[in-house]
């Protein structure tokens, strides 16, 4: 059977396409910056970042699982370094960020944020307060120990919404199904947060710190495009915009 040059010239377009996607498991304060990051690299590489977010821990036991992914972001250094010790990954992990931690509320509401302690989460204004599952994600787990570290923790704990990543933590707060959300910076830096609420910076010496660690897992069948991408990640275009969502850059 004749098939026509075009038509096998947009077959090798599309093979090759898809050849050069990068499939990324992202921690969810992620979603906002990697929305620049993303094109930035594609524009300069030609490889398309697809992007799936949500929380590091959940992310870790798919992989462990062995979900298909090309990179990992983890939000939390130490699940990378455990995939590094099973095995799993291709020439170790990086630490590309770190986050922060914020206490966020609406516009308008009564709630008095203090840029001192949390003891304001124990004021009566304060119904409902929404932290990440601190099972599987790194800024619920940095939002407990912030309130053991200012003794509000067990007056807190009956007030917690816990949500599924810290994404739908933003959300619990914005939507009011929460008076205060405790998120990432990085979110609360984001268009829609920023025009909806305000927050104060947790101090940072009240939780461990939030180094984010980027990994190319072995099972990735696009290894040098995906080893592209975490040193994309330390060019000063990417440090600028992690920067600017209110991450700390390490050094290479």
């Amino acid at each position: 059977m004749f098939v026509p040059k075009t038509a096998l010239l947009a077959l090798a377009l599309v093979l090759g396409a898809s050849a050069q996607e990068l499939k990324i498991a992202a921690a969810a304060d992620l979603s906002a910056v990697m929305q620049k990051i993303g094109p930035a690299f594609e524009k300069q590489t030609g490889v398309h970042p697809s992007f799936s977010f949500g929380s590091s821990g959940n992310f870790f036991a798919e992989i462990r699982n062995g979900a298909p992914f090309d990179v990992f972001l983890s939000a939390d250094r130490s699940y990378a370094e455990t995939l590094d010790g099973a095995g799993l990954t291709d020439q170790g992990s990086k630490v590309y960020a770190r986050g922060k931690l914020v206490a966020w509320t609406r516009n308008g509401s009564a709630v008095q944020l203090s840029p001192d302690n949390l003891k304001f989460l124990t004021s009566s204004a304060v119904n409902k307060v929404a932290i990440a599952n601190p099972e599987h994600a790194p800024y619920g787990r940095a939002a407990v120990a912030a309130m053991v570290h200012f003794k509000v923790y067990d007056q807190v704990k009956p007030k917690l919404v816990l949500g599924e990543n810290i994404s739908q933590t933003a959300q619990f707060a914005q939507s009011g199904n929460a008076d205060v959300g405790m998120i990432a910076l990085a979110l609360a830096l984001s268009d829609a947060l920023q025009k909806s609420g305000h927050y104060v910076l947790v101090p940072l010496d009240s939780y461990p710190p939030l180094e984010q660690s980027g990994v190319v897992l072995r099972a990735s069948k696009n290894k040098q495009a995906a080893h592209r991408f975490l040193d994309f990640l330390y060019s000063p275009a990417a440090q600028k915009l992690l920067h600017d969502y209110g991450f700390e850059t390490p050094q290479r």
